[in-house]
């Protein structure tokens, strides 16, 4: 397996989980690599954001309770102006994969959402979608930026611990995105894409499940 991916994988569903010292030596024998497309692969997550410098060596990146916040708070402004651009600028290839992804997702809902493989298409589709409505913006630089604001572990995590309930409540919101992008409602779009990120934001923070995962000083 690639390093890159298995690492980011690893730190994604939390067998990595943060705070972890994460070495050439042991990560070579983990993946059954020489060191050298290890170290390529921690460059590449460090860019990521996954992981972070230590003295000597690095770790998986750790959040506090203000880390949570300012990143969720970023994404929603700068996503709900995508989804602002994206209800001026989509055009019908791009409103077509936005509607095949929801028809996805809704479908996915019919599977067993406690199972991790089904989390991770849902987080995948998720992803997919968003990633839609960032290039429906027509705004080559907000890819780029949103990029290094969305925290994979947090979005997994999310999902990983998400009921029925708050799956469906997922899913509507991109309906509901679509929509609006799709009759050029911008102004609906920006609160419906605020409005989503938020509500991710706010689980994170109060989710006795999700508060375990991640740096003690979350959890004060």
């Amino acid at each position: 397996m690639d390093p890159y991916e298995f690492i980011k994988n690893a730190i994604i569903t939390g067998k990595y989980k943060p705070g972890l010292r994460l070495t050439e030596e042991f990560l070579a024998k983990e993946i059954a690599v020489s060191r050298t497309p290890v170290r390529e692969a921690l460059k590449r997550l460090k860019f990521d954001g996954l992981v972070t410098s230590l003295n000597r060596g690095l770790m998986v990146r750790e959040f506090t309770k203000n880390d949570v916040k300012q990143i969720y708070d970023l994404r929603a402004l700068l996503e709900s102006f995508a989804a602002k651009e994206a209800a001026l600028s989509r055009d019908e290839e791009d409103l077509l994969e936005m509607e095949r992804l929801i028809n996805e997702f809704e479908s996915l809902l019919e599977c067993d959402l406690g199972n991790e493989e089904i989390t991770r298409k849902i987080m995948d589709n998720n992803s997919r979608f968003h990633d839609t409505v960032i290039r429906a913006s027509k705004n080559e630089h907000l890819h780029f930026h949103i990029s290094k604001v969305v925290v994979l572990p947090l979005v997994f995590v999310s999902f990983y611990w998400f009921n029925r309930k708050d799956i469906q409540r997922s899913y509507e919101a991109h309906a509901k995105l679509f929509d609006a992008i799709r009759n050029r409602d911008f102004e609906k779009a920006m609160v419906v894409m605020q409005d989503h990120i938020f509500t991710g934001r706010d689980f994170v923070l109060t989710s006795e499940e999700t508060l375990k995962y991640f740096h003690k000083e979350v959890v004060k």
